[in-house]
């Protein structure tokens, strides 16, 4: 909860522009008494027109230090002439949602959080509606919240959802403290499950992070062993149902995966060899991913830490809108009402842990998949995440969406002859993108080898690119 993050969100509920980014950095840079300056060259600079209104909408989380950070924010609009839009306490997604709404006039939906829970309900029960064995079962599915905000929001949700999906919220806020040995990061870097839910054998959960735009699945089998289902699986298990539904309403949609280095080897090779999915991979970072995906009718982009979402073009959501409306056989119909359904359901915005739960528990239930059946698509090849502390991050440059290490001289070349040594092996390493660490990924056929490949490589970077303190021990 120490952490301050403020996330900026652009006028049609996305990313913020990189070239804006710089702005705020000059911004949050600025000298007291140099800010109206610095305020009036980047007026200049991006041509504002001053005579507009300008309207801001403002949202929060549960943490102790965002009343007073979002009633700082909402003094600086008002200084300055604006309008604003207090939404209290929301799950970053949601915010991202309303903006949206807003700058669509309403055409992305009703911008209240009613409008939020109603939009995505209304789809998931239509897609359910579709499935064989509705009515006569019922999912239970656990949820670990982090104690987050999305604790709050799932529960002001819970009378939206059908009879049918049973949710368990852990981890709501009223004990322990946010993402403290919980949350969908410390399931996935510690391969285990988080502390305050108790797991029975093949019981289907999984972990939203603080602010809820990121989730894991995972299961214990009858053996005990952790299984954890990340956001490549996630990614593929959308694809392959999005996949069957474009075939079969037979218009020639391009669609394509878009993951970064750290997608895991197996996945990429699932989804190009046996799915025939065109795989593209960008540099880490949400925006990247997001900014490719546009670039296809439909787009499916997760990291594997679980953030991600899907896109579809304006000209295939009018397309598979006109479908179901004007198309008289009935295979293709009812195939574009699904996809028309997983549009809505869809938070087209940005990665959104109760959406993307929404689509995965349609997609279980359409395909009556168990989270076992779904988990043994492909098995992951064993993986190691490693970070090494270096006097200076900017000595490290990378080129082929990080996967290759340009600076310092020797580098990359030390670590082709490792990755030689070991089997359906790679790694790479690129600098933190805000402390001065480097990250190394490296994956293997075995963990023993994965482990140790990380190991010589984390010492070849500690070596090369001025490492601090001691030496990393395997």
């Amino acid at each position: 909860k120490e952490d301050n993050g403020v996330k900026l969100v652009d006028p049609l509920g996305e990313m913020l522009h990189p070239s804006w980014e710089e702005y705020a950095t000059q911004l949050a840079n600025a000298e007291e008494q140099e800010l109206q300056k610095v305020i009036t060259e980047i007026c200049q600079k991006a041509a504002v027109n001053l005579h507009k209104d300008a309207s801001v909408f403002i949202g929060r989380d549960t943490r102790p230090s965002s009343k007073k950070l979002s009633q700082s924010a909402i003094d600086g609009v008002q200084v300055l002439g604006g309008q604003y839009h207090d939404y209290g306490l929301v799950t970053t997604p949601q915010l991202h949602y309303m903006v949206c709404c807003q700058n669509t006039q309403g055409q992305y939906g009703k911008a209240t959080l009613e409008g939020y829970y109603e939009k995505l309900s209304k789809a998931f029960m239509e897609l359910i509606k579709q499935s064989q064995c509705s009515g006569e079962f019922q999912r239970h599915l656990k949820i670990d919240c982090a104690n987050g905000v999305g604790a709050l929001k799932l529960s002001e949700m819970k009378p939206y959802f059908p009879q049918e999906v049973l949710i368990h919220i852990y981890n709501d806020g009223t004990k322990e403290k946010l993402n403290h040995l919980c949350g969908a990061d410390f399931v996935k870097v510690h391969q285990k499950p988080p502390g305050g839910l108790d797991m029975k054998p093949n019981e289907r959960c999984c972990s939203f992070d603080g602010d809820a735009d990121r989730i894991v699945y995972y299961y214990k089998d009858t053996a005990g062993h952790f299984h954890l289902i990340d956001g490549d699986k996630i990614a593929t298990l959308i694809s392959i149902f999005l996949k069957e539904l474009l075939a079969k309403v037979k218009q020639n949609f391009k669609m394509a995966v878009v993951q970064t280095a750290y997608a895991n080897g197996n996945s990429t090779r699932y989804l190009q060899e046996t799915l025939k999915v065109p795989v593209h991979c960008v540099k880490t970072g949400v925006k990247h991913l997001h900014h490719k995906a546009q670039e296809f009718d439909v787009g499916v982009y997760f990291e594997a830490n679980g953030h991600g979402t899907v896109l579809f073009s304006k000209a295939a959501e009018t397309k598979i809108r006109q479908l179901v409306k004007e198309e008289k056989d009935n295979e293709k119909r009812e195939a574009a009402k699904m996809l028309e359904n997983m549009i809505d359901l869809i938070n087209q915005t940005v990665g959104d842990a109760v959406s993307d739960m929404l689509v995965i528990e349609a997609i279980l239930a359409l395909k009556g998949l168990s989270v076992q059946q779904w988990d043994a698509l492909y098995t992951d090849l064993p993986n190691r995440l490693l970070k090494v502390q270096v006097a200076d991050r900017r000595v490290i440059d990378t080129t082929d969406a990080e996967r290759r290490a340009l600076t310092p001289p020797g580098l990359q070349e030390k670590i082709d002859a490792l990755v030689k040594k070991y089997k359906l092996s790679r790694a790479f390493v690129r600098p933190s993108g805000t402390e001065d660490v480097v990250r190394i990924y490296a994956e293997a056929d075995t963990q023993e080898n994965a482990d140790a490949l990380a190991h010589e490589v984390s010492l070849a970077v500690f070596h090369l690119a001025g490492g601090k303190g001691a030496p990393p021990q395997p």
